[in-house]
């Protein structure tokens, strides 16, 4: 059967809905493949005892389909290598780990692996021969990708989104306690049961934690998915635990925000983005996310593995306390605070506590309605005498409804006036810090639920270090989490050396001198940083906290920018990042070699000093297109007899 054209991969495919894989090469005609002469309609059968059902799934790596285990009598998937792949030894050794990976995981968040095994019962060939077929049996999950969900409703509501991920990280914990690190966490890869149970599957370049510590792939190239790669799975780095976390909170972020953290033209850019450029809020696209929410995701999504989660539990505890409107961890809001966005707000309606219900106002009548039943009002033109009876039965009617409507509108009014108040604003009492050590003063005002934002001031009566003074002073009552400004001592006579990082040199020389200092010299230096003739840095660093008349080095671009010379034997998406964190343009040459796919040959002027934003070529291996052999077929020749009764030459028939 002759093989299909080339089709592209998607960018996500789900294990039960299209089988869970990344990359492909082409599409299987037909997942199954029958001899030519077999027209039976019997369905097949694995290991003896799971018949093969209805296609559910396609990727790029499997196919999975509805099957029966006969022995159990129960519904099962079953993904199988797709045939075209079976000969591929490192498609095999992925699949075969995917079911030595997830089969020793049992875990209600976790899709259950019943069986594995090998069919060899398909015809692959002319000549008939047969390849090996892996398949893995599993449990079947009815329901949808998150993927799936987040195309039809694009955003989750806050408290939706915080239980999903909650069941995606309680999976996470179990794996990471069994050893076992997923590697590519995705919306593709999570399901969503009919009765709304999460379910993390495909564990296809899951790797033991051992194994991560050594290297992330045996051909160091990248694996799992742009969107979602961690900085370290990016740079071609180790990866352990906290890799799936950041994706995690890549996946938080998405839902939520109801687009990735990094959006990019190709998988490179967005690598190049996870690794160099900060996430926004997801607040910025969806209004109904507070701040402490913002704050958790952003420490998900932290650059330095050792800055973000440890671990998933302690990334599961602070979406609880968001969940319950308490104060989340101290880490998540120094990130927060990091990066400038507001750490704790009032909690959202879509997540927060249940407040007081709203009361029903009572209707009030117009006062031509009120009026127009004059029942119990005297009749006119009579004398009193003569209606004094009636006339004491209609005052009491009066009176009585006068009575009824003075307490319908005291009750209404309470009703709306208390209904309606926001609720308290717990109230503290502002922590005398004056004299203390800063560090001190930052722990006296985290204890008391406040935030501090500290200033450098120069001082001759405090040491160096303790705080000057604060905004608001001792004993005033604010709100939880309000800011207390203090001052810090500098010391006698010091200065904070300004940060004229961007300045031209010379501008930058005229702001340190107009500040008290004295520039010592300029030195160039080659760095994409800047562009030429702009302040890079200084030495001591801005910031820095110095005597007053110090000598500052000023540093500045030279426009130019060093080739990197260690790219050689690398993946391709490597490289280009490296270059164009370099400042440089590279561009991609394919030629046949027998190294790795997309493994980097060369790469043009490698460790010379060009302009910043040159075009720098890289030849990268490609798999040669094999020649078709050519076999020459020589007819064999007749020898030709003559007719005796003729003379004619003759020639055997089929000649």
């Amino acid at each position: 059967m002759p093989e299909q054209p080339h089709q592209p991969d998607p960018p996500e495919q789900p294990e039960q809905r299209d089988a869970g894989a990344r990359r492909a090469d082409q599409d299987d005609p037909a997942p199954e493949r029958a001899e030519a002469n077999d027209v039976s309609t019997a369905p097949r059968v694995l290991g003896g005892r799971y018949e093969v059902g209805e296609l559910i799934g396609r990727g790029g790596m499997a196919d999975v389909h509805l099957g029966h285990d006969t022995r159990l009598g129960r519904q099962v998937a079953i993904k199988m290598l797709r045939s075209d792949l079976a000969r591929d030894a490192n498609f095999l050794m992925r699949f075969r780990r995917e079911a030595q990976s997830a089969a020793g995981l049992n875990h209600p968040a976790i899709v259950a692996i019943f069986d594995s095994g090998e069919d060899d019962s398909v015809v692959e060939g002319p000549n008939g021969t047969r390849t090996t077929l892996p398949y893995i049996v599993m449990e079947y999950v009815d329901g949808q990708t998150l993927r799936q969900q987040l195309t039809e409703h694009e955003q989750f509501e806050p408290a939706e989104a915080i239980r999903v991920t909650e069941g995606i990280l309680d999976a996470l914990a179990y794996s990471h306690r069994m050893g076992i690190v997923h590697r590519d966490i995705k919306p593709a890869n999570v399901m969503i049961t009919s009765n709304g149970h999460v379910k993390v599957m495909d564990f296809g370049i899951a790797r033991a934690i051992a194994d991560t510590a050594a290297t992330m792939t045996q051909t160091q190239s990248v694996v799992g998915t742009a969107q979602y790669l961690s900085p370290e799975q990016a740079q071609g780095q180790t990866v352990d635990a906290r890799s799936d976390l950041y994706s995690t909170g890549c996946l938080l972020f998405e839902l939520l925000a109801g687009r990735p953290p990094f959006t990019g033209d190709s998988p490179v850019a967005i690598a190049y983005q996870h690794v160099g450029e900060p996430p926004q809020p997801p607040s910025v696209f969806n209004d109904a996310v507070g701040g402490d929410l913002d704050a958790v995701t952003l420490h998900a999504l932290a650059k330095d593995r050792e800055a973000r989660y440890q671990n998933a539990g302690a990334f599961r505890a602070d979406l609880e306390n968001v969940r319950l409107g308490r104060q989340i961890s101290a880490a998540a809001l120094g990130t927060a605070a990091s990066v400038g966005a507001a750490a704790t707000q009032t909690l959202p309606q879509a997540y927060a506590v249940a407040g007081t219900p709203t009361a029903v106002q009572a209707p009030v009548t117009a006062r031509r309605d009120r009026y127009e039943n004059t029942a119990g009002l005297p009749a006119v033109g009579h004398e009193e005498d003569d209606e004094q009876g009636k006339g004491g039965k209609g005052k009491a009617a009066l009176i009585t409804l006068l009575v009824i409507a003075v307490l319908a509108l005291v009750g209404w009014g309470a009703v709306s006036w208390f209904g309606n108040q926001t609720p308290a604003v717990t109230m503290v009492s502002v922590p005398a810090i004056e004299g203390m050590n800063e560090e001190t003063a930052a722990r006296t005002l985290a204890t008391n639920n406040l935030r501090g934002e500290k200033s450098p001031a120069a001082s001759t009566t405090v040491p160096e270090g303790d705080v000057i003074s604060q905004d608001p002073k001792s004993g005033t009552k604010i709100a939880e989490q309000s800011v207390v400004k203090y001052v810090v001592s500098t010391g006698p006579d010091n200065l904070t050396v300004p940060n004229v990082t961007g300045f031209d040199k010379d501008e930058a020389r005229a702001e340190l001198e107009k500040q008290g200092f004295v520039v010592s010299g300029f030195q160039e230096e080659n760095t994409p940083d800047q562009s030429k003739d702009k302040v890079t840095k200084t030495e001591p660093a801005a910031q820095s906290v110095v005597a007053k008349g110090s000598k500052i080095k000023i540093f500045y671009a030279t426009g130019n920018v060093k080739v990197p010379d260690n790219l050689v034997g690398q993946d391709w998406a490597l490289a280009a990042v490296a270059l164009q964190k370099a400042g440089l343009d590279p561009r991609k040459e394919t030629v046949d070699s027998d190294k790795n796919p997309d493994e980097v040959l060369s790469v043009d002027r490698a460790g010379d000093v060009v302009k910043a934003g040159t075009q720098i070529t890289v030849k990268v291996a490609r798999t040669p297109t094999p020649t078709p052999s050519t076999v020459t077929v020589t007819p064999t020749q007749t020898p030709t007899t003559t007719s005796t009764d003729t003379g004619t030459p003759t020639t055997p028939p089929g000649q």
